[in-house]
């Protein structure tokens, strides 16, 4: 099996913690020389630190998805200061709060579409040129199993979450003929800071523990535990080497069994 990323550079959005940098890691591991981009600065000098590297250089940029205009600026600053394409792009960033569909407002739901699909519609159109040229290129985005099946309490997520999907679709037809695959994973329940924080607003509404709130949640799983970011940029680095390349277009769930639809 070719999972050899060598001489491939991916962007790895989201990435000074959780599943971003996992799979910063887990692709720095197969060769890739990775560009870590998020807002921390300094967290990013310490994802930075922790890549294996096999003769590849690694970089970090910091900028802020929600304004995906001023994240496109800096990576195509980047492209142009180094003079290489990017082979894989990974498309992740925080999700958005919680709450009833009826409570969100307007301003809340652009600002989700904006760092969820706007974003990644801006990252995607700046670098496929540099992937057609290569006749090689991965998109992965890393959304959620409302894509498949809606999440109570998280409404503006269970909304966003399919049209990055949708969207990723139309792309893996149009870009499928030029060696670029499209691909979603849907991560389960992940021992994040964004899950533990979900876990606390969930424990002070219902008048729980965080600790029984989990508990719930890892019985209703068939794993019978949370998942680990390493899990899930295992599957990443799968769907961005050589050989995934006829796996195009696909929502892949990463959550121990837990989603109720095939």
């Amino acid at each position: 099996m070719n999972l050899d990323l060598s001489g491939r550079t991916a962007l790895v959005c989201g990435s000074s913690s959780g599943i971003g940098r996992a799979c910063a890691v887990e692709l720095a591991a197969l060769g890739a020389s990775c560009v870590l981009l998020a807002r921390d600065a300094d967290k990013l000098k310490s994802a930075i630190a922790e890549l294996p590297v096999k003769g590849q250089k690694h970089h970090a940029l910091a900028a802020d998805l929600s304004k995906p205009a001023a994240a496109r600026d800096a990576v195509a600053a980047w492209l142009t200061q180094w003079g290489v394409s990017i082979h894989i792009v990974i498309n992740n960033t925080g999700g958005p709060p919680a709450g009833a569909a009826i409570d969100a407002t307007p301003d809340q739901l652009l600002a989700a579409f904006n760092s969820q699909l706007i974003a990644a519609q801006m990252l995607v159109q700046l670098t496929v040129p540099g992937m057609k040229a290569a006749k090689y290129g991965r998109i992965i985005n890393i959304t959620s199993t409302s894509v498949k099946s809606p999440i109570p309490g998280l409404a503006i997520s269970n909304i966003v979450r399919p049209a990055v999907a949708a969207w990723a679709k139309c792309l893996a037809t149009e870009l499928g003929p030029h060696g670029i695959t499209v691909n979603n994973i849907l991560p389960g329940y992940t021992k994040t800071d964004r899950l533990a924080s979900l876990f606390k607003n969930r424990a002070a509404k219902q008048g729980l523990s965080e600790s029984q709130i989990e508990a719930d949640v890892i019985a209703s799983t068939p794993a019978g535990r949370l998942g680990d970011p390493a899990e899930i940029a295992a599957a990443v680095a799968f769907l961005a080497s050589p050989a995934a390349a006829y796996i195009n277009g696909i929502n892949l769930p990463v959550d121990g069994g837990r989603l109720g639809t095939l």
